[in-house]
């Protein structure tokens, strides 16, 4: 207050200028005067048109020097409410306003040449003498105050309560004005209704505001700090206020009308003098009027054919711009018909995959025969050896018999051993038979196979000249689209007269015509959709694959997609990236993909049945990416929410992944792991407690529960909230000898103590009182 009245005192001349103060206090909602204790209760008074605020009754002094100043200030200070609390020995319990008028008078515009009334020239003419007024208001705000720290006590609790009114119905002017609210609530508070010139109007505003460095009072300094921060939204727009001094234009005005007076009379006898020569000037007037009129009929006939020559240039360039169109329209339907024949070349390579794999199959088949057949020749073979060796002995026999005479026996040998020579030779005939056949099919299955893959390589061929081909026809019609667009800036350029105003038409009709096109080519290519983008994570090219893979994840996110991704082939598609691929970054991003399509409760059972937990524990034992992990382990955590797949997730290996992924010690990853085992162990306890499922917990079988009590105390709070309550809803199941034996009953004790969450610690106590054996392992 003081720098501030010695900075105007130092800064005005007292010929022209005028310095007054009121000092005011608001004390239980109501003004009081410092300088005249005895006034109290003053009302606040705003004016109608101007909206602006004043105090009648309160005392206005006028202050010449500094030392009077100070007078007034301490009179003022000794009249203010203060009081001893615990947070401040001579505590404000009111708020101090101050409020310095100022007036300066000028005689006009031109006697004071500074540039500060440059903006008069809009309000008032340049002669009027003007008056400039001005108020300071200097507010020291009392501190808003907490009951439970001053230690107010009795009349001191109902002062605190209309400062702490005061100050709140001030934040809620200053968030008004910060939201551009259409309301602002002056009306609340009588401090509000006197600094309403001051923050939102036409005044420069400054706020200081005071914080403490303690912590103890951490949220006094936020919300002061928020409260300034609001405060330094608020527009003001700055203003002078100024108004006219009619007794000085009184009297210059009366001093113009006796010069005007005089002036009127003299310049009577001047246009009685002119009149006469204004009547010749009239004459030589209409002459150079019929002349001018007669140029300006010709200039007219010469803008009209240059008018009709724009016109006729105009209708030529339209015609040509019709044609391009029609030729854009013909690329257009080129470009549909490219898009149908790839549909096609799609279908037909999807018919003839399907034809080659049902070849393989056969041709498998067929291989299978072969093996078959090899191997009834190869036991073929070893009957012919058996059978030489019997001709060999019918022979010796047959010898022996024509060296004993005995050719009875020797004739009958012979025709057995004709007999079995014969049957031999038909066998092997027949198997010889059967082997060319076979062969013959095979070569036949092979030229098929090798034909089909050929046609399938033109079709690939063929499909990808098409897309070519696209691309160069849309290359075509934006270009095509551009130089129309040129031409048509061009022709509004040169253009004029109603032949310019016609064209501008046409050109807008034809920027919608193309828009239009536009429109129709982009809705073509949106028109293919999800499965066009599923088709890419089957790219060979990997950044086509990683990109489409974060394309389909980022679909997967919403809701209203999840299920549309499974049904048009992307979770299988997905799968078998997670099985076939070997990249790092292909296995991170199809694992969240995977994960978002597993918070959808009917995709949970697909991915299960699909192997999908499998393919998850396989990624999360070939990794050691943290990244990697946590995709993984949130995947999983997202299927222990589903107590129907509890037995198959056990049985793939889920449960025994997430324990594993604790070996990356990241917090992320492990924060995973205990949300999922939460998961599973909230689900669990709420199938056995509708008696859906009884006995031993899986998670137990294999070692969650020693884990648990191992590394419980070792993680961040957040981790360490799932995994104690996965530890109480494990107590409250058929698993005490399980949690005796593994030390938890400690862990028990210590979550009912220690616990953080009220709900967790009553969770525990309730398992600890409802177990009679936990009962007696505690005494």
């Amino acid at each position: 207050m003081v720098r501030a009245l010695e900075h105007i005192l130092s800064s005005l001349s007292f010929e022209t200028d005028c310095v007054a103060i009121s000092y005011l206090q608001l004390y239980l909602e109501s003004v009081h005067d410092l300088l005249a204790p005895e006034k109290t209760n003053i009302p606040i008074v705003e004016d109608a048109k101007t909206g602006e605020v004043s105090l009648p009754g309160a005392a206005i002094v006028e202050v010449k020097d500094l030392e009077h100043v100070f007078q007034l200030l301490q009179i003022g200070e000794a009249n203010r409410h203060a009081a001893n609390t615990k947070m401040n020995t001579e505590s404000s319990r009111s708020h101090a306003i101050l409020i310095i008028h100022l007036q300066r008078n000028t005689r006009t515009k031109e006697e004071n040449g500074s540039s500060l009334y440059d903006v008069r020239h809009d309000t008032f003419p340049d002669d009027l003498p003007l008056v400039l007024k001005s108020k300071l208001l200097i507010v020291d705000l009392a501190g808003s105050e907490r009951i439970d720290k001053s230690g107010s006590e009795g009349h001191m609790i109902e002062e605190a309560k209309f400062i702490n009114l005061s100050l709140t119905s001030l934040g809620k002017c200053i968030n008004a004005l910060a939201e551009n609210s259409s309301h602002v609530p002056t009306r609340d508070s009588k401090l509000t209704r006197i600094l309403r010139d001051s923050f939102g109007g036409t005044a420069r505003t400054s706020l200081v505001v005071t914080i403490g460095p303690s912590a103890r009072h951490y949220s006094e300094t936020s919300s002061t700090i928020m409260f300034g921060q609001r405060a330094m939204k608020v527009v003001n727009t700055i203003k002078l206020k100024e108004e006219v001094d009619y007794e000085i234009l009184y009297k210059k005005m009366e001093r113009e009308v006796d010069q005007l007076t005089s002036e009127m009379e003299r310049q009577q006898k001047v246009i009685r003098s002119e009149k006469m020569q204004m009547d010749k000037r009239l004459k030589e007037s209409e002459r150079s009027f019929h002349d001018l009129r007669m140029t300006f009929n010709m200039q007219i006939e010469n803008l009209e054919k240059e008018n009709r020559h724009l016109e006729s240039s105009v209708k030529r360039l339209t015609q040509d711009l019709d044609k391009e169109r029609g030729q854009n329209n013909l690329l257009s339907k080129q470009v549909t018909e490219l898009e149908k024949l790839l549909d096609e070349n799609k279908q037909q390579q999807l018919e003839n995959l399907s034809k080659t794999k049902i070849i393989t199959d056969e041709f498998k088949e067929y291989e299978k025969e072969m093996g078959e057949l090899v191997r009834k020749l190869e036991e073929e073979r070893c009957c012919s050896s058996s059978m030489k060796d019997r001709m060999s002995l019918l022979q010796q026999q047959l010898c022996d018999a024509q060296s004993s005479a005995q050719e009875s026996m020797a004739r009958e040998l012979e025709k057995e051993l004709t007999k079995a020579t014969e049957e031999f030779t038909i066998e092997i005939q027949s198997l010889k038979g059967k082997i060319s056949g076979l062969i013959s099919e095979k070569e036949s299955i092979y030229d098929e196979l090798k034909s089909t893959q050929e046609k399938v390589q033109l079709e690939m061929s063929q499909r990808k000249g098409l897309e070519d081909q696209i691309l160069r026809f849309k290359q075509s019609v934006s270009d095509s689209c551009a130089e129309e667009s040129k031409t048509s800036c061009s022709m509004v350029r040169s253009g004029s007269g109603l032949g310019n105003t016609a064209f501008v038409s046409k050109s807008e009709k034809l920027r919608e015509a193309l828009s239009g096109q536009r429109g129709t080519i982009s809705k073509i290519f949106e028109e293919v959709g999800l499965p066009n983008v599923l088709a890419l994570l089957k790219s060979e090219d990997l950044d086509v694959q990683i990109h489409a893979v974060k394309v389909v994840a980022n679909l997967a996110a919403e809701d209203v997609n999840q299920e549309r991704i499974v049904e048009e082939g992307g979770l299988d598609a997905l799968l078998s990236l997670l099985e076939t691929s070997e990249n790092t970054t292909i296995h991170r991003v199809t694992a969240g993909a995977v994960a978002n399509l597993a918070m959808n409760g009917s995709n949970q059972g697909v991915i299960m049945n699909k192997g999908g937990a499998r393919l998850l524990a396989n990624v999360a034992s070939e990794t050691d990416d943290p990244q990697t992990l946590r995709m993984v382990a949130g995947a999983i955590a997202n299927l222990c929410g589903n107590e129907k797949l509890h037995l198959m997730l056990k049985q793939d290996g889920g449960i025994k992944a997430l324990l594993g992924m604790f070996r990356s010690g990241h917090a992320d990853v492990i924060a995973q792991i205990a949300r999922g085992i939460a998961n599973f162990a909230k689900c669990e306890s709420r199938m056995i407690s509708q008696g859906h499922r009884k006995g031993r917990s899986l998670l137990i079988e294999d070692g969650v529960l020693s884990w648990m009590v191992a590394h419980s105390t070792m993680f961040s709070a957040s981790t360490r909230r799932h995994i104690e309550l996965a530890f109480c809803h494990l107590a409250q199941n058929d698993n005490t000898c399980d949690i005796i034996a593994s030390g938890g009953i400690k862990e028990l004790l210590r979550i009912s103590r220690e616990s953080p969450r009220e709900d967790t610690r009553n969770l525990a106590k309730k398992a600890l009182d409802s177990n009679p054996a936990f009962l007696r392992e505690i005494q």
